[in-house]
Formats: structure tokens, sequence, C-alpha cells
């Protein structure tokens, strides 16, 4: 598997799509993908959305699903650090903003769901990103990153990244499910998960 990549860090690791995870003919990826979509739009339709930010948007693409899925009464705004790979055709009514994960430039409690989907393996400082995420969250917060070492697994055996034992280019972190939730604990009270294969989803409330 190929994480859908965000250049959200603004460091000098390749970051970004190695093939077209949402499009792939592949049926085994075609299945993940699908398991993936529904964990993480059951999770987000679960928390009735008036506003939203999705950060690391990448091509845009989960925004749209998002939208389709749980259309919020308020503004839906998908951001990320360059905006040069969003699709064309997309929902007008997601607005885009270029901006850094470290440094959102919303007020705090902005939006009442964040949403930031396979971007903290990609951070040098994770625990820096999910704070600020946790900053401009009135209410929820939804965060899933690949599961490792299944990740790096998977994609040996379809032949992609041995010689770095599988490991995506651009992941700089790699989370296990417990990891991941000792993370979230920093910033969340968690409230729910969801673990469709090879992914770990989290919900849960900003501590204040």
């Amino acid at each position: 598997m190929s994480s859908p990549g965000h250049s959200t860090t603004g460091a000098d690791n390749i970051v970004g799509n190695h093939y077209d995870k949402y499009g792939t003919k592949n049926p085994i990826a075609r299945a993940l993908m699908r398991g993936f979509l529904g964990a993480v739009g059951e999770l987000y339709a679960q928390t009735r959305p008036i506003s939203v930010l999705e950060v690391g948007c990448g091509e845009g693409l989960l925004a749209q699903h998002l939208l389709r899925t749980a259309p919020p009464r308020g503004r839906f705004v998908a951001c990320d650090l360059e905006l040069d790979r969003v699709a064309p055709g997309l929902d007008p009514r997601i607005e885009f903003v270029q901006a850094s994960i470290y440094e959102l430039p919303f007020a705090a409690r902005s939006f009442d769901v964040v949403v930031c989907c396979e971007v903290l393996e990609h951070l040098e400082d994770p625990r820096r990103g999910l704070r600020e995420l946790a900053r401009v969250a009135e209410r929820r917060v939804l965060v899933s990153t690949p599961w490792d070492p299944v990740w790096r697994a998977l994609n040996m055996m379809r032949g992609r990244y041995l010689g770095a034992l599988g490991n995506t280019p651009g992941h700089i972190q790699h989370f296990t499910r417990r990891s991941l939730v000792r993370l979230a604990e920093t910033e969340l009270r968690l409230l729910e998960r969801r673990t469709p294969l090879p992914w770990t989803i989290l919900l849960g409330e900003p501590v204040r």
C-alpha cells in the first residue's frame, strides 16, 4: 500500500502519492480502500458535523468523500502546505486554504470537527501537529495513520520499496496501534476507534 500523501511537513522528504490510490484497479487495493473510506466515513458521520476542517487534504478526494457522506451545516475547509495537486472538478463547497499543520491560520475552536488522515506519519513532530489540530477543534478530532509494521509488510508483499524494508517514501514516523493511541491521548479523550487493515483510525474530543 502507499499512503494518500500530504505535503504538510515543509521538509525535504519525498511526500505524496506514489500511485493513484483512489483510482487503482488492483482488486485487493480497492477492497482495502473501501474499508478505509467506510470506517472514516462512519466515524465522521457520527459527529454530525456543523463545520469541518480537513488538514493535509492532498488531492481533496477524501474531503469530497466526507462532504458527500455527511454535509456540514457550515463551512468545509481543506488545507495543505501546497495546493498544486488538488484534483479538478471537486465540489465547489470545499474551501481550499494553503497552510501548514504546525501553524493553522484559524482561531482556537474554529471548527466543530477536524479531520487529519494519513498525515502524522509524515511529520518530524507529530505531537506538535496533533496539538494544533486539537487547538482549532471545538468538539471532535478524527485522525488516522498506517498500521506498522503491517503496512510495510503489505508493501513488501507487492514488491514495493524492498530496499527500505517496505517503508513508503516520506513516512518518517511508524505507528503501531498502541503508539498512535498513546500519542492521541496527549491531546484527546478517545471516544471511538476503527482498525480496517492496514490503518488505525481514532475519534476523540480535545482535552482542555
